[in-house]
């Protein structure tokens, strides 16, 4: 509501703006044979083109301004879009693409294998505390999730990830069967 006001008032002032510069310009016009008539004050033409020019700058403001108003807004959206919780649907889809992938230890792409479940289960983990239904619905998976925390103890180096890779797959496995007998916490 307050951006459509404040784009509003732009408008508004736009708009103004244009009817004065077309008084102005009317106003000049109006002469006789012996120059401009009885009821129109003589008026220098730099003062008319110095009139226009005020009148154009004027409505470029306004648009400027209208537009800044309008980028705040749109960077307001996407801030708070970044800082509201992500849904359990958005988030079990992200562990999902991991289910066809492994790794044998020590391989090239195991660091990264094993560090996006561990990134795909923290995210699911989020959505699901932050779930409208609470987290007495999702019990069994943040059960798992925190004795998974517990075993990493907050390492998350490839070191670490490697030797724990049995429960991080394990942990993955587990809560992918969970969320496939809870289709409605993601269709």
């Amino acid at each position: 509501m307050f951006i459509r006001t404040n784009t509003r008032g732009a408008a508004t002032a736009v708009a103004a703006a244009a009817v004065l510069g077309a008084f102005l310009v009317g106003c000049t016009s109006v002469s006789t044979s012996q120059g401009p008539g009885d009821d129109v004050p003589h008026a220098a033409p730099s003062a008319n083109a110095s009139a226009m020019a005020k009148a154009a700058d004027d409505a470029a403001a306004a648009k400027s301004a209208s537009e800044e108003v309008s980028a705040e807004a749109e960077a307001e959206a996407v801030e708070a879009a970044g800082n509201s919780p992500e849904a359990v649907r958005d988030a079990f889809a992200g562990l999902q693409a991991t289910l066809n992938d492994n790794c044998s230890p020590g391989s090239a792409n195991c660091a990264y294998f094993l560090g996006r479940v561990n990134d795909e289960l923290a995210r699911l983990d989020k959505a699901m505390k932050a779930d409208a239904q609470g987290p007495g619905h999702f019990k069994e998976p943040l059960a798992r999730f925190s004795a998974l925390r517990k075993t990493l103890n907050g390492d998350t180096t490839t070191a670490n990830l490697e030797k724990h890779r049995s429960e991080l797959i394990g942990t993955r496995d587990r809560i992918n069967t969970w969320m496939q007998g809870h289709p409605e916490d993601y269709r």
